[in-house]
């Protein structure tokens, strides 16, 4: 059965607007383990289904989406935004 992990996109620290707040994610778990290429000797896997990102706007969405496909799936909440506030001037201290 296909794992999916519904996440909630993190704001970057570099973005100031709250517009892309709240949007969730669909990834899939891979199935295959990552197995070394003889020749290059980088790691792959016929799995296809990692490479896969698929965005919503909101987890109820994301969920449904889960749900219709027969998804066996596990939310991941976005991580809070910590800043660090400091005078320009501390920079030269």
């Amino acid at each position: 059965m296909t794992v999916a992990r519904i996440s909630e996109l993190d704001r970057r620290t570099t973005q100031s607007g709250k517009s892309s707040a709240g949007r969730w994610m669909i990834e899939f778990e891979r199935e295959d383990p990552l197995r070394p290429d003889p020749l290059t000797g980088w790691a792959g896997s016929r799995d296809t289904k990692p490479q896969v990102r698929l965005n919503f706007t909101s987890k109820a969405e994301a969920i449904a989406y889960a749900k219709r496909q027969g998804l066996a799936y596990h939310l991941v909440p976005a991580g809070a935004v910590k800043l660090k506030l400091q005078a320009y001037a501390d920079n030269f201290r």
